[in-house]
């Protein structure tokens, strides 16, 4: 592994560091304790320490010269194919009505996914729309909105490929985003629930969504009805941070009433 941070990583906060150790453990699922100290530029005493922690916090597993990711951290999440035809009507209609939200003349922040996807088809087939400006992290964003070029602005936030979402994460992902504030930010997420809240199962990702909420006027989270009452590991957002839900007609009943008697507007699209 190479060196992945800047001196900056000195100065985190210890929650912080061992957040984005955890995510690394997570993506590689085996890691030497000399990497995770050559990556944030610190001592392999204070590697085995914050290892140390996350067995006790987050079950990882410690082994001779590194750690291995929990069964729990790595199995789980599928790549955007496999997904990618499930509900599609459904992620359509969701796409369609979110795409009506967007004005002329207005910047949106436009998450990875399959969802996110349909809302990037229905901005295209908006042939009213000009001046728009769209920020992406998500590949398939933005050759989706490459039809539209001209109409539509598309800037790509850089920084490492997740090959399973086609995603874009730190580092580097956040620099562009340092320097921004959007009209409204579409996040997608792997799971909504009334008591846990926006929630993913990759922990990059998670920290780069809750950035983007940082920097959005409006946040609507787009979900189809799979993801209601579904809690992972990465905590994206309490629900008082976004504005709107927007889900669609497979969504339990019990759980959109939930959601709502917890203060989250629910649009059902469909």
């Amino acid at each position: 592994m190479s060196t992945v941070l800047n001196e900056e990583i000195e100065a985190l906060p210890v929650a912080v560091r061992r957040e984005r150790m955890l995510a690394l453990i997570a993506e590689r699922q085996f890691v030497r304790v000399a990497d995770l100290a050559d990556a944030f530029g610190i001592s392999e005493v204070t590697v085995r320490g914050d290892l140390a922690a996350l067995e006790t916090s987050h079950g990882v597993r410690r082994v001779r010269g590194g750690v291995l990711a929990p069964t729990r951290l790595v199995a789980a999440e599928r790549s955007f194919e496999q997904v990618s035809s499930e509900l599609a009507e459904e992620k359509a209609a969701i796409g369609a009505y979110v795409a009506g939200l967007v004005e002329p003349g207005s910047s949106v922040l436009l998450d990875v996914g399959t969802t996110t996807t349909a809302v990037a088809r229905a901005l295209v087939a908006r042939t009213d729309l000009d001046h728009v400006t769209v920020i992406t992290n998500g590949l398939t964003v933005a050759l989706e909105l490459e039809e539209a070029v001209g109409r539509i602005t598309v800037v790509v936030t850089g920084g490492t490929l997740r090959r399973l979402q086609h995603s874009l994460v730190d580092p580097l992902a956040t620099v562009l985003l340092e320097r921004l504030r959007v009209d409204l930010a579409v996040l997608g997420c792997n799971g909504i629930d009334a008591d846990h809240g926006v929630t993913n199962l990759n922990l990059p990702e998670a920290e780069l969504k809750r950035r983007m909420i940082a920097i959005a006027d409006r946040t609507v989270v787009v979900a189809d009805g799979s993801k209601l009452g579904q809690a992972h590991l990465g905590r994206v957002a309490a629900l008082d941070e976004v504005d709107q839900l927007v889900t669609g007609e497979s969504a339990a009943a019990d759980e959109i009433a939930r959601l709502r008697r917890a203060g989250l507007e629910v649009i059902r699209a469909g």
